[in-house]
């Protein structure tokens, strides 16, 4: 592990700029609505390469939002400066994903119990096998309680962390279909690995943009501003923390 030196040279920060939970959506400007839509006082606390993180407070609990870039090389930076470098014990990955299953309908949210991957992040590790990467059991828990409470159309399984978004190979759709992954996206892998190395807890809470078999989408517009319940979902969760 680095020592604990900040700021980095990705967050210009200190500890206790930062709540104990992050929420995490990849798009900065998702980060900046979250912090003025659902958050009390909210304060930049970061803005190096534009990755906007915010600190405020949601019911009266201290809660940080902070963008996380997109795929895994950029996750991996930012969660492990969070856990490692600013004392943070809590992220929740809030993004998109496409869906891989008829019954999986677009703005379905799915909580990532593991995230299967194409990704070579484990190999860090040295491992003699196969890191399969999984979310917090307690995050987990709290989160389909939450979905229950609101009435949400929510499912709970594997994702995929996919380090292609435009991939060369046609049959890889139909190669984890049918193995049940849920939907694509492209970070809860490698924020998982790190939370585990770590000794830390993390959960990657999604919104279905777009179905990959039927080729139904939502706008960019739509995903920056249009995932309110999960995104209240997240909150309550981390209330729970």
């Amino acid at each position: 592990m680095s020592e604990k030196r900040y700021p980095t040279p990705h967050i210009k920060a200190s500890p206790d700029d930062f709540a104990k939970t992050v929420l995490m959506p990849g798009d900065p400007l998702r980060s900046k609505f979250v912090a003025e839509t659902y958050l009390d006082n909210p304060v930049l606390v970061n803005n190096v390469r534009g990755i906007q993180g915010y600190t405020g407070t949601y019911k009266g609990v201290r809660v940080s939002v902070m963008a996380s870039g997109m795929g895994v090389p950029s996750m991996g930076i930012y969660s492990y400066e969070l856990f490692n470098i600013f004392d943070v014990d809590n992220i929740i990955r809030i993004g998109s994903a496409g869906s891989y299953q008829e019954e999986i309908k677009v703005r379905d949210i799915v909580l990532g119990m593991g995230a299967c991957t194409n990704s070579n992040y484990a190999a860090q590790y040295k491992l003699p096998g196969t890191f399969a990467p999984i979310a917090s059991y307690k995050i987990l828990r709290a989160a389909v309680e939450a979905c229950e409470k609101a009435g949400a159309r929510y499912h709970v399984g594997n994702l995929l962390t996919s380090d292609t978004f435009y991939s060369d190979d046609s049959s890889e759709t139909e190669s984890w279909r049918k193995l049940g992954c849920m939907a694509v996206e492209m970070e809860a892998a490698g924020l998982y690995m790190n939370a585990a190395r770590a000794g830390k807890n993390a959960l990657a809470i999604c919104t279905i943009s777009d179905h990959i078999l039927t080729g139904e989408l939502t706008t960019p517009e739509e995903r920056q501003t249009s995932f309110g319940e999960m995104i209240e979902i997240a909150l309550e969760t981390a209330l729970t923390l």
